[in-house]
């Protein structure tokens, strides 16, 4: 891979006992390292820059992840940017992936599969996060927390594609530590919420919150929230479906949410498969 092609920009604090982990599982890469530091009081620091890395501390107050990310973007040389949690680590199998897009000029962010291995859990649970893109100026982060650049991508004319590259994650093991987690991401979306009502991907992120804290009235009450907010938005109509069908147990309701959603997006496979099963169970 040529000199600066790519960029590793990474945002930390207090990961000395993961980030060597991640750092080294992108050596071959041989990237730039960009590490923007939020407040570290361990030797996370020292080993990023025992990595090479450049290392800029950031004033965190208040709590703005976006920012954050967005000043490792400005710091960054590479072409194109990866960006890693110090919890991730590439899987080593998507190392010739990376290395084929960097060598092109796609104008595109590329979704990698995050696979979140939780201690105790015999299955990983997977998503889908954007986290390789050309270095373009127009291309920055939105959100305090749960921060995305693929709305920047869009809006200036990129496209997202789907890549063969994987990502493992060790997932928050603690659950206390996870619901405390929740909770202040919780606070920190309902004020984003507060000053731009508009924006409708907050409260997706705030329903998933409180999903994982099991609170799933508070949840629904959202996914209706955003039907209002979106109502062309087939994957709105699913996921409310989902909650009316599971925790509301309302079956009509459900049903028309998954029809909604058919008739939105003809073909949803997985509009389709709720609503034969509410069929097999109606005859049954």
């Amino acid at each position: 891979m040529s000199e600066k092609a790519l960029s590793l920009c990474m945002i930390v604090k207090n990961e000395a006992a993961v980030l060597a982990r991640c750092l080294d599982s992108v050596r071959s890469l041989t990237p730039e390292i960009v590490i923007v530091d939020t407040g570290s009081a361990d030797a996370t620091t020292h080993l990023a820059r025992n990595y090479g890395a450049m290392v800029e501390s950031f004033d965190f107050n208040p709590v703005h992840f976006g920012a954050a990310r967005n000043r490792a973007l400005e710091l960054a040389s590479g072409r194109w940017i990866l960006v890693l949690d110090a919890d991730e680590a590439l899987d080593p199998g998507s190392l010739p992936f990376i290395e084929q897009i960097v060598a092109t000029n796609e104008n595109a962010g590329y979704y990698l599969e995050r696979v979140n291995l939780q201690a105790g859990s015999e299955r990983p649970k997977s998503d889908y996060v954007v986290r390789l893109f050309p270095n373009k100026q127009e291309y920055r982060y939105r959100g305090r927390v749960h921060e995305t650049v693929d709305g920047s991508i869009l809006a200036a004319g990129g496209r997202l594609l789907r890549s063969k590259i994987r990502i493992d994650h060790d997932f928050a093991s603690d659950p206390e530590a996870r619901r405390r987690k929740n909770l202040w991401y919780i606070e920190i979306l309902n004020q984003e919420i507060l000053e731009d009502p508009s924006d409708s991907s907050r409260l997706d992120f705030l329903a998933a919150e409180y999903h994982q804290l099991g609170s799933f009235d508070a949840a629904t009450e959202i996914a209706e929230r955003i039907l209002t907010l979106r109502p062309r938005d087939p994957e709105a109509h699913l996921r409310a479906g989902i909650y009316h069908l599971l925790h509301k147990v309302d079956r009509e309701r459900a049903r028309g949410d998954f029809s909604e959603a058919l008739r939105l997006r003809p073909g949803y496979i997985e509009a389709e498969s709720f609503l034969q099963l509410l069929g097999r169970s109606e005859s049954s």
